[in-house]
Formats: C-alpha cells, structure tokens, sequence
C-alpha cells in the first residue's frame, strides 16, 4: 500500500469507529447499559487498522485483546443488558478497522450498515414484535432456504432438448415472485388497511394478476362500498405485470428486453395513470375495511407459476420445432391466456436460444398481453359484477394498446 493508501484507511478505520461509537454514546445518555462510547469504539477501529499494517502476529494479539475486553464488558452490563449487542459491535468495529486497510470501499459501507442496524433498535423490535406475526415469521424462514439453500444447488444449464429449461433461472423467478409479495405484504401490515388495500393489489400482481383481479372483484361483489377501491388494486397488479414482463424477459433474453422496454415502460406508465385515477376511492375506504393478517406470500402460487411457466415454455419450444415459425403467434396467444409471462419467457428463450430473430416473437409478445388482458377482462365480469368490469375495462384495454403502441413506433 501507498502512504496515501494507508492514511485513507486509517481515516476510514477510525471515522466507522466514531460512527458507531456514537450511536452507542446516544443509548448510553439515555439510561441505557454501555461500557463503550466513542473513543472506545474510535480506538477499536484504529486497533484493527494498526492491527493489519503489523502483520499476522498483530492482529492475533489484538484480536484476543479484544475478545477479552468484549467479554469483561459483557460481565460488566449482563445485570443491567443481558443483550450482547454492544459487545458484538465492539468486535465488529475491529474486525472492520482490519478490513479497512485491505478493502476500503467495502469497509466503509459495512460501517454505515452497521451503524444503522443499531441506531434501528427500537423500529425493529417494534415491528418484530407488533407487527410481525408467527406465520410471516416462518415465510421469511422459507423464503431465505428457497434463495440460499434450494437455488444454489439447482444447476445452471438447460435439461431439455430445445435448451429452454433451466432450472435454477426458473427457481430464481419464483424466489423474486415470492420476495416481492412478501414485501407487498409487510407494507400492508406497516401502512394501514386503506394502503393496505393497494398494496396487496400490487404485491398479488406478482403471483397472478389474473388471480388478484379475481378476488377483488369477488370482494368488490360481497361489499359494494369496496367496489372502486378493489378496482384499484384490481388495475394496480397490473404494474406488477409490466414489471414482471420486464423481468421475465430480462432475466431470460436481455437484447429482447433492450427492444420491447418502450412498449412496456409506455404500458406500464398506462396503467400507473389509470391506477391513480381508480385508487382515489380509497379515501372512502373505512380504516378496518382491510384484514392484515395473513401470509406474507402462497408458496403454492409461486410453485404453479413456475410450474406453468415450464410447461408453456416447452409446449413453446416443441411446438415451434414441429409447426415451424408459421405457428409462432399462435402459440404465444394460446400460451397468453395462461399467462402472459409464461408467454413472453417462451418468446424471449426462443430468441436467447437463436430459434428465432427478435423481430419474430414481436407479434406474438403483442397477441400474448391482449389474449391474457381479454382474460382477465372476462374473470372481472364473473367475479365482480359489471360494475367492476366497467371500471377496469378502460384501464386494462389503454394498457394493451399502448403496448401494441410502443412496439409498433419502436420497432
């Protein structure tokens, strides 16, 4: 390293000590158990620093001198706070003063994480303990093993004979699907019911925007009142749609991704507008009209999207290969009516896989979005009423036009 190197880590070693040291001071003025303030934690993050430009031998005796110090000052608070987290912030800010010196850049937002995690004490277990329930709990657990155990083990390559299928990039889709509804959700629970409402709207959009315009209007059928809000949440899963459309593709086929985001950005703005304009009836909506208790997300939803995205996509795939790319459009409606992602990951692994040009699966993209739009259109009347159709269908057919719109100006 430079000198100038080792000044800037040095700087950084001691100010992430500072940082933290002052969060900690602010507890301890406020009746709260610290043996450590900010010159203990400002001279932690200079020990480890000091610690890395001696050696190996400096940062072992440092570190036992440290693990000793954590462990009186635990002996020192553990009547007053049993907790351990000062004492764990004190190993920390050293372990960061050591990586300061090697990686300073990493060091440095590692710190500020830390700071934020402490000074967030009393947010967290406010919501750890008031707003999340048992059930959420134990999805979150679910949904950590489904993005760190089951997708690393999955491999990485297509299992099929038209190369479509793989695995982990379809596990990874239903990770997303399920980590973005589970955020949706805990918005909910934070927010409020007349948030709330919206806000399940938009995380349902992205298990099943056909599913979540379903249950709206069935909700909207047995409480009137609820009507123009349930067709606002209705229209928002929309967004979740486009949004999707974008990932699927992207995911998938990132050149297809680069020539339709146009259509979906114009689409996607549509349905934002319409959005808007349909969600002003929750200010009619009663405070407790909303239940927010429930799962965070339906794994089964995940699970069958996945499944049904596979299946189109080799039907796709098969199909193609025995009709030939005169039946392409067709496919990618009739797979539309299922499910416009499905849809538009076929198109988009067709292109990835050099089946066929971009320029191929355009039309199709296009008939897919309107073949699902028309059905959804379809569960809104049988599900709502026309009451709830009637406030969808202008949304829903701007969002398909514009679509067609984008891909035929940027084309």
């Amino acid at each position: 390293m430079t000198d100038w190197d080792t000044w800037q880590g040095l700087a950084v070693a001691v100010g992430l000590g500072l940082l933290v040291g002052v969060e900690r001071e602010r507890r301890r003025v406020n009746g709260e158990a610290s043996v450590a303030g900010v010159r203990t934690f400002a001279l932690l993050g200079m020990a480890g620093a000091v610690a890395e430009l001696i050696g190996g031998i400096g940062i072992a005796l440092a570190g036992a001198f440290v693990g000793l110090l954590v462990l009186a000052s635990y002996r020192a608070s553990r009547n007053q706070d049993p907790g351990l987290t000062t004492e764990m912030a004190m190993l920390v800010v050293f372990l960061l003063g050591v990586l300061a010196m090697r990686a300073l850049a990493l060091a440095a937002g590692l710190g500020v994480v830390v700071a934020v995690l402490l000074a967030a004490k009393s947010r967290a277990h406010r919501f750890v303990q008031g707003v999340l329930t048992d059930q959420e709990l134990h999805d979150a657990l679910l949904l950590a093993a489904a993005a760190t155990i089951v997708l690393p083990l999955l491999p990485d390559q297509a299992v099929d004979p038209w190369h479509v299928l793989n695995f982990r990039k379809l596990w990874l889709l239903a990770v997303i699907v399920m980590a973005i509804s589970a955020c949706g959700h805990v918005a909910q629970r934070a927010f409020g019911a007349r948030t709330g409402l919206l806000l399940a709207g938009l995380a349902g959009g992205f298990a099943s925007s056909s599913a979540t315009i379903a249950g709206m209007g069935a909700r909207a059928r047995r409480e009137p009142a609820l009507a123009g809000a349930c067709a606002g949440a209705g229209m928002l899963s929309n967004v979740s749609t486009v949004a999707q459309l974008a990932l699927v593709v992207g995911v998938v086929s990132p050149p297809l991704l680069a020539r339709v985001w146009p259509a979906l950005l114009l689409s996607g703005a549509t349905v934002v507008v319409f959005s808007l304009l349909a969600a002003r009836a929750v200010r009619h909506v009663p405070g407790d009209a909303v239940a927010t208790a429930g799962r965070a997300f339906e794994p089964k939803q995940a699970l069958l999207f996945v499944a049904v995205l596979a299946t189109v996509m080799l039907a796709a795939a098969g199909l193609q290969a025995w009709l030939g790319d005169v039946a392409l459009d067709v496919v990618l409606a009739v797979s539309g009516l299922a499910d416009a992602h499905a849809a538009a990951a076929s198109a988009a692994q067709l292109v990835a896989s050099g089946r066929v040009a971009i320029d191929g699966v355009l039309p199709g993209m296009a008939l897919a979005v309107t073949a699902n739009s028309a059905v959804k259109l379809l569960l809104a009347g049988v599900n709502g009423g026309r009451t709830y159709l009637r406030r969808l269908l202008p949304g829903v057919m701007a969002m398909v036009l514009a679509f067609a719109l984008g891909l035929w100006l940027w084309a």
